[in-house]
């Protein structure tokens, strides 16, 4: 890992009117029943709240116009690959992730989310949580990410 930086990354807890969250169950994890919020890299130069609105729409197929981004976190978090997954992913250049979270309302209905909206979709299901289920439906190593994500937008959903 020395060496190793990380991957700047944007992720959106997506809250509906009820106050639950939108989680999908990735469609390359078969290893266990894990569910994550949408998330993503940042391409060079991108705006972050550009960066998350467009990881939102590819992996849910939502638009701008079925959400409102009501919150962003202050710092951004880290987390640390797993030894297993080391030098597998985003072409072994990085050793985790820095996240930048950001929280939005959704404003539209279920028939509008769309996992096919981007070749390949990422997630093969989705559906909404209570908030503080979150950290127990994340793959181990991300646990904590979601805890400081739910402390931080907790109010907001």
């Amino acid at each position: 890992m020395d060496g190793l930086t990380y991957r700047p990354c944007v992720g959106v807890m997506l809250v509906n009117a009820e106050g639950r969250v939108f989680v999908g169950r990735r469609i390359d994890n078969r290893e266990g029943d894990f569910w994550q919020m949408p998330q993503g890299g940042v391409d060079p130069g991108e705006d972050l709240r550009a960066a998350a609105l467009r990881e939102l729409a590819e992996e849910t197929g939502l638009t701008p116009d079925k959400v409102s981004i009501i919150g962003r976190m202050e710092e951004p978090i880290r987390y640390d690959l797993p030894e297993e997954l080391m030098g597998k992913l985003w072409g072994g250049r990085y050793r985790g992730q820095e996240q930048v979270w950001f929280c939005a309302r959704f404003t539209g209905e279920d028939a509008d989310v769309r996992l096919d909206a981007h070749d390949p979709p990422e997630f093969c299901d989705w559906k909404w949580v209570e908030p503080e289920q979150l950290p127990e439906l994340i793959v181990p190593f991300k646990k904590r990410v979601y805890r400081a994500v739910v402390e931080a937008f907790g109010a907001l959903a």
